[in-house]
């Protein structure tokens, strides 16, 4: 099947940021213009590329090869500076080989591509977001006070938040890795992004997004902190993150963003026809599902509860529709073939018991 084309013919048009809409929506009826201005802009410019996301799955996105005599098991990354404009990908501020300027953000990006190029290389053999050696590029600088980053289909894009309620959105590494994860998803399972399928997509973006950070920070799943973009919020913001894998529900309770509505069990599973259906909310409970499988094993997640996952999403047998109770049966599956009926079989059942998702 062709990358990015569901198995009804036609090419899923997914547009993925990493601050829910329900965030921004909160922040644009704020009574004070300094947070309610830039949640507003971002929400128009997240319709905006939203709009031209679905056109460019109609017309076909341009095919991106990888430079000729490029090395396969080495990053191209370039980055681009959009100069607070909305132009895409803009000025090429650095690119592969180069050494880092006075701008932090350009310099964080281009280190976040490389550690989410390596983990996927070094961990589990994949040559870059397509496994073809893809080139990753990225803008930063990207609107004015713009709170959100998002993979396009194509690039990762950065805003420099408002720096009221967001800061700068290169500053988590997990945040870049989040982002080209979906990419990944995108030229493997292309999971549907609505309900629980869309929920699924969201969570193996987070699952990857720690691990990148852990592999970078040489980490434990007992060291780590579980956190999906620590460091983003705003001294102002009670809270710790946007979201909480340890203990989703719990990363932030703040009086302008209000409380983290993640659950962590199926019992508390959100209905909603907002945010494609709560895919940001939701994503919580297999969230947890990998937590408490990591921990379980011990060790260094990507090693174990990673593959697993990792296994899953490649693995051709995971469909685009697939519910919560899919995914788990098939981590159930993976973990046996691949280690046995051991102790990493029985962490994945037992963390999908926990969180109350059944197997088949």
């Amino acid at each position: 099947m062709v990358p990015g084309m569901t198995s009804k013919g036609g090419f899923e048009p997914v547009f993925c940021t990493i601050v829910p809409p329900h965030v921004l929506d909160k922040l644009a009826r704020h009574d004070d213009p300094a947070l309610s201005g830039p949640a507003r802009r971002s929400l128009e410019h997240d319709a905006y590329q939203r709009t031209k996301r679905r056109l460019t799955t109609v017309i076909g996105a341009a095919a991106v090869a990888p430079p000729e005599g490029a090395a396969a098991d080495r990053p191209h990354r370039t980055v681009y500076d959009a100069e607070h404009t909305q132009d895409l990908p803009g000025t090429k501020v650095r690119e592969e080989g180069s050494e880092p300027g006075s701008d932090a953000s350009v310099n964080r990006a281009y280190a976040g591509l490389g550690a989410t190029f390596d983990l996927y290389l070094k961990v589990y053999g994949r040559h870059s977001i397509d496994g073809n050696g893809l080139p990753l590029d990225a803008t930063v600088h990207f609107g004015e006070g713009y709170d959100n980053a998002f993979w396009n289909g194509e690039q990762m894009v950065f805003g420099d938040g408002d720096n009221e309620v967001f800061l700068d959105f290169t500053i988590p590494v997990d945040v870049i890795g989040h982002e080209l994860t979906h990419g990944v998803t995108q030229h493997t399972a292309n999971l549907d992004y609505h309900g629980q399928s869309g929920a699924l997509n969201e969570s193996v973006s987070d699952v990857f997004g720690s691990l990148i950070k852990q592999y970078t920070l040489g980490q434990t799943a007992a060291e780590a902190d579980w956190l999906i973009g620590a460091g983003l919020l705003a001294p102002r913001v009670t809270g710790k993150a946007l979201r909480s894998m340890k203990a989703p529900g719990t990363a932030y309770d703040d009086d302008v963003l209000g409380k983290d509505p993640q659950p962590a069990r199926m019992e508390d599973y959100v209905r909603t026809s907002r945010d494609n259906g709560g895919v940001h909310i939701n994503s919580g409970i297999p969230n947890h599902a990998f937590y408490l499988t990591a921990t379980a094993l011990g060790g260094h997640s990507w090693e174990k509860a990673g593959q697993i996952w990792y296994d899953v999403l490649t693995g051709g047998d995971l469909k685009e529709d697939a519910q919560f109770t899919d995914f788990a049966t098939l981590t159930v599956k993976a973990a046996r073939e691949r280690y046995g009926a051991g102790d990493e079989l029985r962490a994945v059942q037992k963390a999908w018991e926990q969180v109350g998702v059944r197997t088949l």
